[in-house]
């Protein structure tokens, strides 16, 4: 791709290293910005760096955060003593779209995978360990992707807590709402049949 600009070029190729932006995508974003007026673009230009420099990790839960805490380990309002395990930041924003979950989060930063060369002491489990030894926390759900990756690293979490008066679930595993069996995997159907529920709690 000829450019007539070399500031534009490189402008072009920084944009391309974003996830899922390929070189035209990134063309027409430069573009964009070059249409608008400069305290404009200053402003993106800003928001960028200070989200960069001044984004912290959340120190009990390693979500993102602003301050020590993050808003929700911060809110009076969640349940403190119930806490959802999930794979990376992007699930808490996932789970928190839905408005179903009051309790607080632990994240990870990842799922045991030894192919990959990720082990126990690569993630956040420790300060989970801490955190459950606290005695306040009375129920902790797993929420990570169903594979053998995620379910290895809630076997050993699970082997970690033990012994622990803290109640430990998962997800349900089942259906997708609106899906077809034909199309299911055979897991997911084992799994559905295995965590079958009485026909009078579902909701229509």
């Amino acid at each position: 791709m000829q450019l007539p600009s070399a500031l534009l070029e490189q402008a072009v190729n920084e944009f391309s290293k974003l996830p899922g932006i390929g070189k035209k995508t990134a063309l027409r974003l430069v573009l964009h910005l070059l249409k608008q007026e400069p305290e404009k673009v200053e402003a993106f230009g800003e928001a960028i760096v200070r989200m960069r420099n001044e984004t912290h990790f959340c120190q009990r839960c390693f979500n993102i955060s602003d301050s020590l805490l993050c808003t929700i380990c911060a809110n009076p309002m969640r349940r403190q003593d119930t806490v959802c395990v999930v794979e990376t930041i992007r699930d808490v924003i996932a789970i928190e779209s839905t408005q179903q979950f009051n309790g607080t989060y632990h994240v990870l930063g990842g799922i045991i995978s030894p192919l990959d060369g990720i082990g126990p002491d690569q993630l956040h489990i420790e300060p989970l360990l801490k955190r459950a030894a606290g005695g306040a926390i009375t129920e902790i759900i797993f929420a990570l992707n169903p594979t053998i990756q995620g379910d290895t690293t809630i076997y050993y979490i699970q082997k970690k807590l033990q012994p622990s008066h803290i109640r430990i679930t998962t997800i349900a595993r089942g259906i997708a709402f609106g899906g077809e069996l034909e199309y299911a995997d055979e897991m997911t159907l084992a799994r559905s049949l295995q965590h079958r529920m009485p026909v009078e709690q579902l909701k229509v």
